[in-house]
């Protein structure tokens, strides 16, 4: 059975199982899968290293990145795999630039991100996975990407904050917010299965919250 809505996208903070969830969804139901390629990201680790020298270039390369692989995949949808589930959305850069630049350097970012974002298509839902401050960290541990490991709260919830900010003022969008902190999609199949049951469910434009 196809999917509900043709784009996709499973968004939330940082170890909350984004790429995971897509990945598995996408596999399940046959859709097309886009993943963020930060690896590429040259600015990336030194950006955790000296958030405020890096705070600028890492988000210009995000942006570029973020706009080019988007606008191929949207652009190119094939009758086989007329859906598209990804792991992020073009609205990420506004989020974290909001969250890590100084005034100056947003207002200067923000010139080539409304230019950028007038050319991607909006998701037709978006999911916003939601899980506590300690749950985060604990799979930002597991996983164990090193350039990761200094990750603080503060700056957890500084994305948190952002992502409710965004949303509050998008409220046009078709937002659901899931609370994950009671489940295990990655390893509990039923646990999945209750995730694919929100995700497909009917939902009116604005902001809907659920617990999984």
């Amino acid at each position: 059975m196809a999917l509900p809505y043709s784009y996709i996208t499973i968004e939330g903070n940082i170890g909350a199982g984004k790429t995971s969830l897509a990945t598995r969804l996408a596999e399940k139901n046959n859709a097309r899968l886009v993943l963020e390629e930060f690896a590429e990201n040259p600015f990336l680790e030194h950006f955790y290293k000296n958030p405020d020298r890096y705070s600028f270039p890492v988000e210009l390369s995000f942006l570029a990145e973020r706009f080019s692989q988007l606008k191929e995949v949207l652009a190119s949808r094939n009758l086989f795999q007329s859906e598209v589930v990804s792991d992020y959305f073009i609205n990420k850069c506004y989020i974290f630039a909001r969250a890590n630049l100084q005034p100056e350097e947003f207002d200067l970012f923000m010139q080539l991100f409304k230019i950028v974002e007038s050319n991607i298509p909006k998701p037709e839902l978006l999911v916003y996975l939601y899980l506590p401050i300690e749950q985060l960290q604990a799979n930002i541990k597991k996983r164990g990407r090193t350039f990761e490991q200094e990750i603080t709260d503060n700056y957890l919830k500084s994305i948190d904050k952002s992502y409710f900010t965004f949303m509050k003022q998008h409220r046009k969008m078709r937002t659901v917010i899931i609370d994950t902190s009671d489940v295990d999609f990655v390893n509990n199949e039923d646990d999945f299965l209750r995730m694919e049951e929100l995700i497909r469910a009917p939902y009116k434009r604005g902001i809907t919250r659920v617990k999984a």
